[in-house]
């Protein structure tokens, strides 16, 4: 046996009685698709259910996956402690799929912090689960921050190794949908959370789950979801299978989205590889991205790559110094470069003023921070050089403002001083919207306090690539 099913399920806690005391009544839709969702889960008799949480462990750049014998947990923290929960783990799937991670140099398993207590995202689904079913072992996994597609990839681990113990497995995506339906709701209104909403319904409702790994981060981010990345393991799970579908219920009164789908295996399905042609679009993109390259965006990857591949970095040829453009090997200015894969930021580190000799020098030697030695990502390996995006910002002189009403998001970096700490955002950037937000982000990347007063500066850039 193998992954027989997947479920789309939400985790708002209020729809359990004992905490909502009544407002779980306005969601009854939704309750009465969790439980005949949970009602098809005991039909299936998993012996293994694998629940994808957003509210367990995470790390940015590793799955945890619960470790131990069983966990136990309540909801008393949402002022209903008689509401208990004890699970047993399925400790021997737990350590075949760490071997399959080992084995596959993916990062997954049990290392880190090892929380015994289970949280609302694992605890709201089996509410429903335990009314009809009582024998089972859970298997419980965090979400990271990796790229979507290596959610696909756990995924499809977590299906290799039920498909290897032969265990008939349920996999349960625990996730809300946006955050930010209402402006009397927790998180208020952006226009992006409906549009988020009806999207994920959309593809959901279609399982057309290649759909998952299309959409920008910005989307998800503005939205305020939870739960795209843990919908987009469970996908992994069903990779290559044929899928029953059916769109139970969607709702959002309270200003965050709720919505229910279940996905039956019905059998093989070789189309249904979306992670495989989502990489295969991605290596056709990367290809005409790179022969669309200007001599700035060649100069970095050229840079980076050499480091990379050989520890030396690059200097310019002498044919580049006689090629290249006057205003790269005659000219000096501050150069940021960008870096981004799948769509993520994956470093970005630059000079507010020029440092060598010239805007080529510069190019070269901040590619190589940039990749190397931001402090937010490990180093990039040499696996991940032919995935990467450049993009090059070379910086004009800063001026003075006297107020944030002389910024433009869209046409000005930013610079915010304090003292000795200094803080730059770069214009035009993919989910900064307002001054407000771009002034907030620089002072943070500071180390300036919200209350403190600052200084602005103001400047443009020239962008070569795309939006860093």
């Amino acid at each position: 046996m193998t992954v027989t099913a997947g479920f789309m399920v939400p985790h708002p806690p209020l729809i359990v009685p004992e905490i909502g005391k009544g407002e779980e009544c306005g969601i009854r839709e939704t309750t009465e698709a969790y439980e005949k969702a949970a009602g098809e889960i005991a039909a299936l008799k998993p012996e293994t259910i694998v629940v994808i949480s957003p509210h367990t462990v995470m790390y940015a750049d590793y799955f945890h996956v619960s470790p131990g014998k069983e966990a136990e947990g309540d909801f008393r923290q949402f002022r209903a402690g008689q509401v208990r929960f004890k699970a047993e783990y399925d400790e021997e799937f737990v350590r075949c799929l760490c071997r399959n991670a080992d084995a596959s140099d993916f990062p997954m398993g049990i290392m880190g912090e090892r929380e015994k207590k289970l949280d609302h995202g694992v605890m709201v689904p089996l509410y429903f689960i335990n009314k009809y079913l009582k024998e089972y072992r859970l298997v419980r996994i965090g979400l990271s921050g990796l790229s979507k597609a290596d959610h696909y990839r756990a995924g499809m681990l977590i299906e290799k190794t039920a498909n290897q113990l032969g265990r008939r497995t349920v996999v349960v995506a625990s996730g809300d949908l946006s955050h930010r339906l209402k402006e009397d709701g927790p998180y208020g209104y952006r226009e992006e959370g409906p549009a988020y909403d009806q999207r994920i319904m959309e593809t959901m409702g279609k399982a057309a789950f290649g759909e998952l790994l299309d959409y920008p981060e910005s989307l998800c981010e503005k939205a305020g979801e939870c739960g795209h990345r843990s919908f987009t393991m469970m996908a992994g799970c069903l990779d290559r299978k044929a899928v029953s579908t059916e769109k139970l219920s969607y709702q959002g009164p309270f200003g965050v989205g709720y919505g229910v789908c279940t996905f039956h295996v019905t059998g093989r399905d070789e189309t249904r590889r979306f992670l495989e042609q989502y990489m295969r679009k991605q290596q056709q993109d990367m290809q005409a991205r790179k022969e669309k390259e200007d001599c700035y965006v060649r100069l970095a990857r050229k840079s980076l790559e050499t480091f990379v591949r050989t520890g030396r970095k690059a200097s310019l040829t002498p044919e580049e110094k006689e090629t290249l453009p006057l205003e790269m090997t005659e000219s000096r200015a501050g150069v940021f470069v960008s870096i981004h894969k799948d769509g993520m930021l994956r470093g970005c580190i630059g000079t507010i003023a020029p440092v060598a000799g010239c805007v080529a020098e510069e190019i070269l030697r901040n590619a190589v921070s940039s990749g190397t030695e931001d402090p937010r990502f490990p180093p990039v390996e040499k696996e991940e050089l032919d995935t990467l995006v450049y993009s090059v910002d070379v910086l004009g002189a800063p001026e003075p403002v006297s107020s944030p009403g002389e910024l433009d998001v869209k046409k000005y970096g930013v610079i915010v001083t304090k003292g000795r700490k200094r803080g730059l955002l770069l214009p035009d950037l993919e989910g900064v919207d307002t001054v407000e937000e771009q002034i907030a982000i620089a002072r943070r990347k500071a180390g300036i306090g919200e209350e403190d007063t600052v200084t602005l500066e103001r400047f443009e850039v020239i962008r070569h690539g795309e939006k860093g």
